[in-house]
Formats: structure tokens, C-alpha cells, sequence
């Protein structure tokens, strides 16, 4: 029986059928499309169990009811699934993107991220979307006959351009490009200078929404903001009056909820309302005329962007600069700064494995191919492994 595509899509969803392919060739599956297979090679990875525990804003010991890069990762899959169905796009591809997304990033959330672009400056950088595209094509080892995944040319370009053109005239960031990509690019041609798929878009726009909705509820349920400053927030003041309104004497845990549900509604149909209005506009026959458009075509509307800004900027303020948060930042970017200092000054505290990749180098290894390594071993490891790192190597007693 010939495998069955998703069908009907909008003419200018990307065709799993019509997938530009795989850098090293593979017989196709019968039973499933190239982008289900990709979805499913992601959820399989190890980058994809460690998530669970990697933390965004709270160290893994606060508490169980925090988000995770893991728990975040499937909120933005399921919103990405929405969009993508209702846009008539290629669910899969969205959802293996949104799943995808976060693999490159370092323990300790945007401490962690922090301390290794620091460290890895006289070294060709650090970048957590760079680090993915390492993890997918290479450090990821599935496979007798290639590493990494060997996922589609759809789905390394989402990944990579998930926030838009990385070169050329429309590239958001006059900087050079991340060494591990543009080391990809010498291989395998992912447009740069073009803006990926709609569903690429989808993904990025559901990171977008996830996380500043759960941002509002982990920071409420933390004591890290009150009611009174909620109400005054743009988005989320009218949210969470609707559900006060709405429901009068319940506990607050049941109001952040109701009203988050309500937020994260609101901002899904605003970008299918300004998405659909931009489709209008260019009428695209297919994928590629998402990729040439002049600007995004999923986006919100400038309203709600403004909105966005304002929230973001509270956020920022009064949960991320919050005494609580900057102790716990202090503290990982201490444990992560100590472990690349010693693993790096000190190689053969490195695990075997991980050595080897230096030792064995062709050269005998140098600083820059140390480097790496030591930043791939650190980007790697989750929370609780890092503070177990760093309590066995330097007997400093931190919280379980």
C-alpha cells in the first residue's frame, strides 16, 4: 500500500513528497512521511530526555512544578500543532520543529547560555541554536553509517533560520555566522539568506507564546509578582480579570490558570488573523514563495507586539531580575564558569570519551579543538548533573 501524505494542505505548506531530502541517502519509510520520521528521531535523541531536566528560569531544585526546557517544548508543540492545522500546514514538520528547538541549550537556562558565549569568545562562539544544528548533524550518535540524525533539508533549515534570514539583506543581525553553521553550510546549502518555511515560522512564533505565558504563571505561583502588578500588565491584566470575573471564589492557582488558558487563546487567534492577512497580500503558489517573501508572514499584529513588549519588559524587571532568580543565576554561572576553567586547563578530567575526541585528533589537538569539546560536554549535561559535576570535582556541598 503506498505510504498516504497529509492531505488537503494550503499549496504553500511544505510536501514531506517533495522534501528536498537527507544529506546522506536513506531509504524512504513505508509507513511514515520524511517529517513524521524526523519528528520521531528527535523524540528518540538523547539531547531530547535531557530536556527534562534542563530549567529555563528556576534551578532544578526549587521545586516540581516549574516548566523544564522538556515541559516547555511540548507546550510549544501543541501550540505549533494548532497553528499548523488551522493554517493547513504540515503538522508534523511544525511539531518535530517546536520539539526540536531546544536541544542546543546549556544547563542553567540563559545563565548557563551566558557563561559559555563567555568562555568560548577566543573560541568561535557559543550559540544555542548553532548547538542544535551540532547536535542534529553530529554530536547525536543514533546511527551505524552517518552521526548526528540525518533529518530532512526542511527540517535542519527550520531549525537553523527559526528566526529568520541569517544572511544577506534581510538578516535580522549584522554579525557573522555561528561557526558551527557556517562549518554546516560548506555541505549542505539551507538558504540562509532567505526566511524558512511557514511551518518554521509556526514553531518559532508558538516559542513565543509558550514561553511568555508560562513566564507569567511560574512567575505568579512563585511569589515572584503579585495580583495587584498582574492586573496591571497589558495581556495579562485583561485575562486575568476576565477570570476573576468569571469565576469569583476560586483559589488563585485556579484564576492563573484560567486566565493563562484565556491569554494563550487570544494570542493564537491574534496570529491567524495577521498571518492569514499576510498571506493575502503575496498569495504564495508554494514553500519557496514563503522562503523569498520580504519579511515574516507568521507574526502578530503590531498591537500585540506592543503589548508583547511591555510584558516582556515587566518580566524582565520584576521575575528575571528578581533577587530570587539572580542568586540562583549567580550560583549556576559559578558551577558552569569552574568546569570549563578545570576541564579546559585540565583535559584528563574529562571523561574518557570525551578525551578521546581531543587526544585523538589528527593535530595531537589544539586549544580551539578543546574548546569545543569542553562546550559540547557542558551543553550537554542537564542541571543535576552539572551540580553533581561540580560537587564531585570540587567537594562544594550544594542544595539537592
Amino acid at each position: 500500500m503506498p505510504l498516504a501524505f497529509p492531505a488537503p494542505l494550503a499549496v504553500y505548506a511544505a510536501r514531506a513528497e517533495k522534501t528536498r531530502g537527507r544529506l546522506h541517502s536513506e531509504a524512504e519509510s513505508t509507513g511514515r512521511t520524511p517529517f513524521q520520521r524526523d519528528r520521531d528521531r528527535v523524540i528518540h535523541a538523547v539531547a531530547f530526555r535531557r530536556l527534562k531536566h534542563k530549567t529555563q528560569v528556576f534551578v532544578a531544585h526549587e521545586g516540581d512544578h516549574y516548566r523544564t526546557r522538556l515541559t516547555h517544548s511540548l507546550e510549544v508543540a501543541q501550540i505549533a500543532r494548532t497553528l499548523a492545522r488551522t493554517l493547513k500546514l504540515d503538522e508534523d514538520l511544525a511539531e518535530c520543529l517546536a520539539l526540536a528547538h531546544d536541544l542546543g541549550h546549556p544547563p542553567f537556562g540563559h545563565a548557563g547560555e551566558d557563561v559559555l558565549r563567555e568562555c568560548m569568545a577566543p573560541f568561535d562562539g557559543f550559540d544555542h541554536n548553532a548547538q542544535t544544528l551540532r547536535l542534529l548533524t553530529k554530536l547525536e550518535h543514533r546511527h551505524a553509517n552517518f552521526d548526528g540524525l540525518n533529518l530532512t533539508w526542511e527540517t535542519l533549515e527550520g531549525v537553523v533560520k527559526h528566526n529568520g534570514p541569517l544572511i544577506g539583506d534581510l538578516a535580522a543581525k549584522d554579525e557573522p555566522l555561528p561557526a558551527a553553521i557556517a562549518e554546516y553550510a560548506q555541505t549542505h546549502d539551507l538558504w540562509l539568506d532567505s526566511f524558512p518555511s511557514l511551518e518554521a515560522q509556526v514553531a518559532a512564533i508558538a516559542d513565543d507564546i509558550a514561553y511568555n505565558n508560562h513566564d507569567v504563571d511560574d512567575g505568579l505561583r512563585a511569589g515572584l509578582f503579585g495580583f495587584d502588578q498582574a492586573r496591571e500588565l497589558p495581556l495579562v491584566g485583561e485575562a486575568l480579570r476576565r477570570a476573576e470575573a468569571r469565576y469569583e471564589d476560586a483559589p488563585a492557582d485556579i484564576l492563573i490558570a484560567e486566565a493563562v488558558s484565556d491569554l494563550i487563546g487570544a494570542m493564537v487567534e491574534n496570529v491567524l488573523k495577521e498571518t492569514r492577512a499576510r498571506l493575502a497580500i503575496i498569495s504564495p503558489q508554494d514553500a519557496d514563495e514563503i522562503r523569498r517573501a520580504k519579511t515574516a508572514i507568521c507574526a502578530f499584529s503590531t498591537e500585540m507586539e506592543a503589548d508583547l513588549t511591555g510584558l516582556r519588559e515587566f518580566l524582565h524587571e520584576n521575575m528575571y531580575r528578581h533577587f530570587k532568580v539572580v542568586g540562583a543565576r549567580s550560583q549556576a554561572k559559578r558551577i558552569v564558569k569552574s568546569l570549563f576553567e578545570l576541564f579546559f586547563s585540565e583535559p584528563e578530567t574529562l571523561p574518557p570519551e570525551w578525551r578521546a575526541g581531543y587526544e585523538n585528533a589528527p593535530t595531537g589537538g589544539d586549544e580551539r579543538l578543546l574548546a569545543r569539546i569542553v562546550c559540547d560536554y557542558i551543553a550537554g549535561m542537564t542541571d543535576r548533573y552539572a551540580m553533581r559535576e561540580y560537587r564531585r570535582l570540587f567537594g562544594v556541598e550544594l542544595p539537592e
